[in-house]
């Protein structure tokens, strides 16, 4: 009975899973539209500059009343959330879902640097915490209901099922993986195939499937000791400017500091946007791009525009953006893996930067989110490409041991993230 009532939660979390991601990806979208007047990377320069700084510091300003209301809205990690409906901390209602789905679209939708994954997580897992009881499940399967709910938002939001099984798999259901893993699967497979119907994937173009040119494994080696860099200037710039933030405001606006780091997070942002709407959103837009060749961006912006997404990153995090940073660290990382591909271009080895945008994306996300079997199916759902995947499994893994030398990456961002 229990079996057959956990699969059915499966089924039925995957399903309306699949179609309240649906609404919070087509609403943001179109928030997006209506904000900036059309596609914001053709929009923003066509608009008043005050306008444009004024979009993010009202939506912030939402965002942040609706939080102080209730305070379900702000974003949860998926263990938090596990650990709250476990212990009856929290109790999630269609309000609270209803409304962290308009704080994460107006969050996303105004400019903020946050990714759609965080929300879409902790959409999924609502749900399954609303359902399991009614599926009359013992209180020690929780976790693995919210896992089921988790996977089920990262598959739908990201159009990518096998991701959302790595992912769940990876931050709360590790030790259940060989009694419960069919039950992720079920659940992301149906939430994907819902989601596939209206939401369009990250995909690569020039993917040359099982063909490995191994041109692009030497030049993998040339491309640790860069992407390697990058993380801890990532690391270092991050906690930097959150360390600034954190004591001018708390030191003199304790009382509203809330709506302080609101209305500066939101200038922040309204500025970055006028210098390039491609350092601001969630970064799917730049991502794509990329991968996939769409444009061409010149080798001399490239540095300004990581700096400028790193910034507009930590800003997003301290203004209360409802959103996660895993599309975020994506997009810094595509930028950088392109970037290099350019320089060997320049310097006559013959690689396409668009496949080190690929795996950049991939590395630059696996390692910061200590997620490095994610990072190699998010390699191998989006390319299907061998050049992309082999490179991408060998660079996550020496980079993580290198960067774990240095840093204690959970602790950083448990201080970073704590006001």
């Amino acid at each position: 009975m229990q079996i057959k009532n956990l699969l059915l939660l499966s089924i039925i979390t995957g399903i309306v899973t699949g179609i309240v991601i649906v609404i919070y990806g087509i609403l943001t979208e179109f928030l997006k539209y209506i904000l900036f007047f059309g596609d914001p990377m053709e929009s923003i320069s066509k608009l008043p500059f005050w306008y444009v700084l004024l979009v993010p510091v009202f939506s912030i300003l939402i965002v942040n009343f609706l939080i102080t209301k209730r305070e379900t809205v702000k974003e949860y990690g998926v263990e938090e959330i596990a650990e709250a409906v476990v212990q009856n901390r929290m109790i999630f209602g269609i309000k609270d879902l209803i409304l962290k789905i308009i704080a994460s679209s107006l969050s996303l939708a105004s400019g903020f640097a946050v990714g759609n994954e965080g929300p879409s997580a902790a959409i999924g897992a609502m749900i399954a915490s609303k359902l399991h009881p009614i599926f009359k499940l013992p209180k020690e399967l929780m976790r693995i209901s919210i896992s089921i709910g988790a996977s089920s938002g990262i598959a739908a939001i990201f159009v990518s099922p096998v991701t959302g099984i790595m992912f769940a798999i990876e931050n709360i259901a590790y030790s259940f993986v060989r009694d419960y893993v069919g039950y992720l699967i079920i659940a992301g497979a149906l939430a994907f195939s819902v989601a596939l119907y209206f939401l369009s994937p990250l995909v690569f173009h020039y993917s040359s499937g099982k063909f490995l040119e191994y041109r692009y494994i030497f030049a993998s080696i040339l491309f640790i000791p860069v992407i390697t860099f990058f993380i801890y200037f990532y690391l270092g710039l991050k906690n930097r400017v959150l360390s600034i933030l954190n004591f001018e405001i708390n030191e003199k606006f304790s009382k509203y500091k809330n709506y302080i780091f609101a209305i500066t997070g939101g200038l922040i942002i309204g500025v970055i946007l006028l210098i390039s709407p491609f350092a601001a959103f969630s970064g799917h837009e730049v991502v794509d791009y990329l991968i996939n060749d769409k444009f061409h961006l010149p080798f001399s912006l490239i540095f300004i525009v990581i700096v400028l997404r790193i910034v507009a990153t930590a800003v997003s995090i301290y203004a209360n953006a409802v959103g996660g940073i895993f599309i975020a660290l994506m997009s810094i990382g595509a930028l950088v893996g392109y970037g290099f591909g350019e320089v060997l271009v320049k310097y006559g080895i013959h690689i396409e930067p668009f496949y080190f945008a690929a795996i950049g994306a991939a590395v630059f996300m696996g390692v910061n989110m200590k997620l490095p079997l994610t990072a190699v199916v998010l390699a191998l759902e989006i390319t299907y490409d061998y050049n992309v995947i082999v490179p991408t499994a060998i660079i996550v893994v020496i980079v993580g041991y290198l960067v774990s030398l240095n840093f204690t990456i959970h602790k950083l961002q448990i201080r970073i993230n704590s006001k």
